[in-house]
């Protein structure tokens, strides 16, 4: 069975975007693949947060997880900073990694670019961490020989540095790496939030996909919409509610609704009614696990753990097979 690796950072409760563009479609995976989900919480050091909100949030991830579907019976569910396999590969790949490949990397890029736009020194407040992202990236994939990783439209370069940074150890020391392919569902590439951007925290055009059902509908009617009458026909292509609603209800809701759109007869006050409807079908049962979960700590840490000893057994044999080509221990 082939292997797909995709890593949650731990930054609170998800929204809606989150969720159709990441969470589903990774839990998906575990029907057809040997599926390991890890909580990057190695990645999240690079932005300052005290120590008790990281272990929180790590919590939260692993209780979203669970609440959306992940079985531990089927899937690997572990913290990335259990696996200390990760940072050894990582200084390793590092040290065959050109500098020249991480500065083109999007995140340093953009941090660096906003600097000098600014007046300021290049690389002030940038961090080592941030601008070795991608190998620690590359290294959670890598040790746990993934054959695909799925991943966002944004994260595709750092998917063409990994397979890069696998080439150049491969071509030094033997064909001992795999090369992933990344999975992109086009799809969900870009949700879009409340007032048309992608949707994300930054922007406070959220949907929290925990929200309770009063604060789901009162985010819905938020979302922004033209001065079209019910009677006349409406663009589903640009319209935002159409947008999230066919990634929530069944093929038969979603035609119907499209049907009216291109035909008028549907006024968006409806439109936005029938979209709250599909999110907390959707999202009900959910929520009530979710509360359920968080609150059992014994529960989380004892899959947590269980996931680790699972990622450990299968990192461990290519872990000392690379320090062996290498010439360490």
């Amino acid at each position: 069975m082939k292997t797909a690796v995709t890593g949650i950072k731990p930054t609170g409760i998800p929204h809606l975007g989150n969720y159709l563009g990441m969470y589903r479609p990774a839990l998906e995976l575990a029907r057809d693949l040997r599926a390991f989900y890890f909580i990057a919480d190695y990645h999240a050091l690079t932005v300052e947060a005290p120590p008790e909100v990281r272990r929180e949030l790590s919590h939260q991830v692993a209780a979203t997880s669970l609440a959306l579907g992940l079985d531990p019976s089927r899937a690997v569910l572990y913290r990335q900073s259990d696996l200390p396999e990760v940072c050894e590969l990582a200084w390793i790949l590092a040290c065959v990694t050109p500098k020249g490949l991480l500065n083109r990397a999007h995140a340093y890029k953009a941090a660096r670019d906003a600097n000098l736009a600014s007046g300021r020194d290049a690389d002030l407040g940038i961090n080592v961490g941030l601008f070795n992202y991608p190998v620690l990236m590359a290294s959670d994939v890598l040790i746990l020989r993934a054959n695909a990783v799925p991943v966002g439209q944004d994260q595709q370069q750092h998917m063409e540095i990994l397979r890069d940074i696998a080439a150049a150890f491969n071509r030094r020391y033997g064909k001992l790496l795999t090369l992933p392919e990344a999975l992109i569902d086009a799809r969900v590439a870009t949700i879009p939030g409340l007032d048309g951007r992608k949707m994300s925290k930054s922007y406070g055009n959220v949907i929290p996909i925990f929200a309770e059902p009063a604060e789901l509908r009162r985010l819905v009617m938020r979302i922004r919409t033209d001065s079209r009458g019910p009677a006349e026909p409406k663009d589903p292509e640009t319209d935002l509610v159409f947008q999230l609603y066919r990634h929530l209800a069944d093929a038969d809701a979603v035609a119907g609704l499209l049907q009216r759109y291109e035909a008028g007869g549907v006024g968006y006050a409806e439109a936005k009614e029938l979209l709250a409807e599909a999110l907390e079908a959707a999202l009900g049962e959910p929520r009530r696990r979710y509360a359920e979960v968080r609150r059992d700590h014994a529960l989380l840490e004892a899959v947590l753990s269980q996931g680790a000893a699972q990622a450990r057994e299968r990192a461990a044999p290519l872990l000392r097979a690379v320090r062996q080509a290498v010439g360490l221990g």
